[in-house]
């Protein structure tokens, strides 16, 4: 998979003018709060009380500034990877904040609960050294910020991985550093992988994640653009390359339309889900401030081949399906886009993905969203249609789905290229349907419904079928507390979801 470099160089700057929104010069100089990358704070402001969901603002103007870290919470998050460590859950994400430079470190946060999130510090005080000299010896200058990174612990150390670019075209590492802590300091060991502005075919040496395998094997997954996702043998003991200089192979790739690739494929997470014996392979596709959305395949061993849910190889020039998560839009709000770049964990027996939300009413703001996750009977997962809120649990009742909703049937229309291209987010909107006592459906969309806790089936007049995990939750959109909620698959594999009014 060949991608022409023009659009990428591109989208590469464009990235950043975004992450910085302009870069207000009220801030010129990175400021280095809460004592810096290596020694975060050790105290928590975290309590076991009831949410403040007044704190929860979809814009975030006049907490955005380095000198507010400590009301950061939830708020410029990109590219998030999670840790479950005892009662904490940590989460450490790219370097970005709404409308000024912020210093380089990679961000560290933790919360309780999944929704309340604390500011912690910074993984490193500097760029790493490692990463810096290898893209200067190679010609370029690295950007001041790291990207995309990934924690893991094996044993008892700390493994934090972490991405490093620069202006020059695919000139780009991935670098690992470790600690006795999950909040550091942490201190680099080496690079795993590299990528050069040259002639030869890799993708861009970013977005790493790992898969550990039965034997004990370790499997890093990885890239951007160009030749898509790679994976990549490391050596347990160390957590870098098994074999010196590998870039490894390719495991996933984007169809293209008239020569031109349907769009950005990066960002990729892998699981393993022991229910199902199998592992997920999440990905992001398309541009990240529009269109971004998340794509799953599954595969039987943590080294691949994954399949997606039609049985297509993710290796071959298709897109896959399905798309479980993507720009969506309920009514009495402007919608959510950039809703990608997943980081997928476990915690006590549920699952949960984390990714940024965009705001259409500014797309340059960067909130934190953890929904939960369910999984089909047959095993393939499914995002829930709003964010986790603490909610309880609870079976809920056949005479609870009388009455009215609104449903997204998500679609998706294919607009080859990148940032140049993919201007617009191309949400899917809800509908107003009704779930009538007696099992029928009216309303935008017509059919009958049948309940078998937790599932309901709906069967739609034009002749598809959908299969929903119903749910409580919270109306986010509206700022109702509780409510029930559906998501699901079609017999067409489409994401149907569903928020009870």
């Amino acid at each position: 998979m060949k991608i022409a470099n023009q659009h990428i160089i591109h989208s590469i700057l464009l990235l950043l003018a975004i992450a910085v929104f302009s870069c207000k010069k009220d801030d010129p100089k990175p400021i280095n709060p809460g004592g810096g990358g290596g020694t975060p704070k050790d105290s928590t402001t975290l309590g076991d009380g009831p949410v403040d969901f007044s704190k929860f603002k979809d814009t975030y103007g006049d907490l955005a500034s380095p000198s507010m870290t400590s009301k950061w919470a939830h708020y410029n998050v990109h590219d998030p990877a999670y840790l479950v460590e005892n009662d904490f859950t940590w989460c450490y994400n790219t370097d970005v904040a709404f409308g000024h430079d912020i210093r380089p470190g990679i961000q560290i946060r933790r919360s309780k609960n999944l929704v309340e999130w604390e500011f912690v510090g910074w993984a490193f005080p500097v760029l790493p050294s490692k990463g810096a000299n290898f893209i200067r010896q190679n010609g370029g200058e690295p950007f001041n910020s790291l990207w995309a990174p990934y924690i893991m612990k094996v044993g008892a150390e700390y493994r934090l991985y972490y991405s490093l670019s620069s202006p020059t075209p695919r000139l780009s590492v991935i670098g690992l550093a470790t600690s006795n802590t999950p909040k550091g300091p942490f201190i680099e060991k080496g690079l795993v992988v590299t990528s050069l502005a040259n002639g030869t075919t890799q993708t861009n040496a970013i977005d790493p994640t790992v898969a550990v395998g039965p034997d004990g094997s370790h499997w890093m997954y990885y890239g951007s653009a160009w030749d898509g996702i790679y994976k990549l043998q490391l050596d347990p003991a160390t957590g870098l390359a098994k074999l010196n200089n590998d870039k490894g192979v390719r495991v996933a790739q984007r169809a293209f339309t008239g020569g031109t690739v349907n769009g950005n494929i990066e960002g990729p997470e892998i699981i393993y889900n022991p229910e199902f014996q199998k592992y997920y392979l999440f990905i992001a596709y398309d541009w990240l401030q529009t269109k971004y959305n998340v794509r799953v395949g599954r595969s039987d061993n943590p080294n691949g081949p994954f399949y997606d849910i039609l049985g297509n190889n993710m290796n071959e020039e298709k897109d896959d399906q399905p798309m479980i998560l993507a720009p969506y839009r309920f009514q009495g709000h402007g919608g959510w886009q950039g809703v990608s770049h997943p980081g997928v964990f476990e915690k006590n027996g549920t699952y949960y993905i984390g990714h940024q939300g965009r705001p259409a009413v500014n797309s340059f703001y960067m909130v934190m969203h953890t929904r939960q996750l369910f999984w089909t009977e047959d095993g393939w997962p499914l995002v829930s249609s709003q964010r986790f809120a603490t909610e309880d649990e609870t079976p809920v009742e056949e005479s609870e789905l009388v009455g009215n909703w609104e449903q997204i049937t998500f679609t998706y229309q294919v607009v080859p290229g990148y940032a140049d291209e993919q201007t617009f987010p191309g949400f899917s909107d809800s509908e107003n349907i009704t779930l009538e006592q007696g099992g029928t459906v009216s309303g935008a969309m017509t059919g009958t419904w049948t309940y078998h806790s937790p599932w309901l089936t709906i069967s739609y007049a034009n002749g598809t079928n959908a299969k929903l995990r119903v749910e409580r939750g919270r109306d986010w959109e509206n700022e109702v507390a509780s409510t029930i909620l559906f998501t699901g698959l079609n017999d067409q594999h489409v994401a149907v979801w569903g928020k009870k009014k």
